[in-house]
């Protein structure tokens, strides 16, 4: 069986076509700037072999065309014909309440993850876009939606709601949802196959330009950090991450700013990018600029590290008392398995808890499941490199085979 996993943004289209049958990469790569025709392009990767090609995409549907002409042609082809291609995985970021699980796509389902675009109004709409264009390009085939948000309802009521007067949840379906949900199940599955045993309490901490932490016990999650909206949990490359709302309130009459164009501002504006005046939003910049502490940007740098550091150093603390316990913690994502002081400050100081980490096995940019931790350590610390293609690729497996 050969599976597209396709990630739609409102600008791109990211991929993989991967052969089930030994979980190898075919194919992967991006579409980008679409609706720019002037400045869209195509990277594609094949093995060694790598394409890039500017092409014009006004809309995802020239994209997907462009997609399909390189897998079956020249010297990018993977497949002799698109009909080789036996489904197609789409992730979707939000499914509010209404999913708890993958689901083949039908009509109806389609209608409703575009219903609840309010609750992620960047992504959803674009999710939809590639359903419909994935039907229009490939036929019949099926298409298979995999939600970052289900493996957080397992959450109870105490983690995922608000203090806020019930009507909002029961009337609006404000609450916490959580992002990265396909990360933080493949990792915390991957622990428990590493470790041997599934009754296991693990913290997730998928750190990226998005971070989110999660408190797994015993395979179900039981809280997470994002909210409503990947807004929320520790601060972000551009986003403000948790904020007592009278700030919002502050800053709205500082800035003049209300409605979407707050929203916007704490999810483009702040986070790194804020806290160090505008420097930068990569976590690999503020890396450089710590080390030279004679470099113009060195004391913001290293504030915006400690505090990102400090946070999620408080959430796994918050989530091992939420389980009663640690057994485990990892770190995934592009900051997650990269970055040497991220991992180092988030478990220093947690040696009460049992928590010990060898600073020469963590001193790694991880491509495989490294163990950071000593072997006295109470906790086991690993870095797992996240696959969210992959997951999606075996739900997309699971769901059409069964």
């Amino acid at each position: 069986m050969k599976v597209l996993v396709i990630n739609c943004g409102s600008s791109s289209l990211k991929f993989q076509l991967i052969n089930m049958d030994d979980e190898s990469v075919m194919c992967k790569g991006i579409c980008d700037r679409i609706g720019n025709a002037a400045a869209s392009s195509i990277s594609y990767k094949t093995g060694d072999k790598k394409f890039e090609e500017k092409v014009p995409f006004p809309t995802h549907a020239e994209a997907f065309d462009k997609l399909v002409d390189m897998m079956t042609s020249g010297e990018s082809q993977v497949v002799a014909d698109k009909s080789e291609i036996t489904a197609i995985g789409h992730r979707v970021v939000q499914g509010a309440e209404f999913f708890k699980k993958s689901e083949i796509a039908t009509e109806a389902i389609i209608q409703k993850i575009d219903e609840i675009s309010p609750l992620a109004p960047v992504h959803n709409p674009a999710h939809v876009q590639g359903l419909r264009c994935a039907q229009k390009t490939f036929g019949a085939i099926p298409n298979v939606v995999v939600f970052d948000t289900t493996f957080h309802q397992t959450m109870p009521p105490k983690a995922y709601m608000f203090g806020i007067p019930y009507s909002f949840y029961k009337d609006h379906a404000i609450r916490r949802y959580g992002a990265h949900g396909t990360s933080h199940k493949y990792v915390s599955e991957t622990a428990a196959q590493v470790l041997g045993r599934k009754d296991l309490k693990i913290v997730t901490c998928h750190l990226g330009n998005g971070s989110s932490i999660s408190a797994v016990k015993d395979g179900q999650c039981i809280d997470t950090s994002m909210g409503l909206t990947p807004l929320g949990g520790v601060v972000m490359g551009t986003r403000c991450g948790d904020l007592d709302p009278s700030v919002v309130c502050k800053m709205e009459e500082i800035t003049g700013l209300h409605g979407q164009a707050m929203s916007e501002y704490l999810n483009k504006k702040c986070g790194f990018l804020g806290l160090t005046d505008g420097f930068s939003s990569d976590k690999r910049d503020l890396e450089i600029s710590v080390a030279d502490p004679s470099s113009e940007n060195y004391e913001l740098s290293k504030l915006a590290s400690d505090i990102f550091g400090y946070q999620i150093k408080k959430y796994i603390g918050s989530y091992a008392a939420a389980m009663g316990g640690l057994d485990c913690i990892v770190f995934t994502g592009g900051i997650g398995e990269n970055d040497v002081f991220v991992r180092q400050d988030a478990c220093e100081g947690l040696e009460y808890m049992g928590v010990k980490i060898d600073l020469e096995k963590n001193n790694v940019r991880a491509r495989e499941i490294i163990e950071l931790s000593t072997p006295d350590s109470k906790v086991k610390v690993l870095i797992i490199p996240t696959n969210e293609e992959l997951a999606i690729a075996r739900e997309t497996k699971a769901l059409v085979e069964a």
